[in-house]
């Protein structure tokens, strides 16, 4: 039974570019079809929504607040020892054992891997967007037909509760 879904941002959530103003502002777009997923479906099913990314962004913090996400994690390079900090706080605080089988992850590169493979070795899920690294895609239980930024999380959230 999947608790978790933790996402990736930068090709997942967004579409991957970083648009930077002539003032250094800089912006991220995110698709409203992943936003209303993780806002009034996974909560619906008991699955907590968790957002872990390399980058710090003050971009994702207002758009994890925006859509209720707690569990938000930035700036996060050792991406499956962060992973093992939330099993090991979410067992002490719900008195349950979780483990990577209770994780569904969504990523598209390189860094995303070194969760992705205990957790689908576990039985857990791992999916990606369409146009995710080729190392990526040959590991996911799911490639999405959109890319990045596109829709990819919606897609996979919708197939995770269908196996759920």
């Amino acid at each position: 039974m999947i608790r978790f879904l933790f996402m990736d941002v930068d090709g997942t959530l967004t579409d991957g570019k970083i648009y930077i103003g002539k003032n250094d502002e800089i912006f991220k777009a995110f698709n409203v079809k992943d936003g209303y997923a993780i806002k009034n479906s996974l909560l619906q099913v008991n699955i907590i929504p968790v957002v872990i990314t390399a980058r710090i962004s003050e971009i994702v913090t207002n758009r994890c607040q925006e859509l209720g996400i707690k569990e938000v994690y930035q700036g996060i390079n050792d991406k499956k020892e962060q992973m093992d900090k939330i099993l090991k706080k979410f067992s002490i605080l719900e008195n349950k054992e979780y483990d990577y089988s209770s994780i569904a992850y969504i990523g598209d590169d390189i860094l995303d891997l070194q969760c992705m493979f205990p957790i689908k070795e576990a039985g857990g899920y791992v999916g990606c967007p369409k146009n995710s690294c080729k190392e990526v895609i040959q590991i996911a239980d799911f490639i999405s037909i959109y890319n990045g930024g596109d829709g990819a999380v919606r897609e996979f959230i919708e197939w995770i509760i269908a196996l759920n």
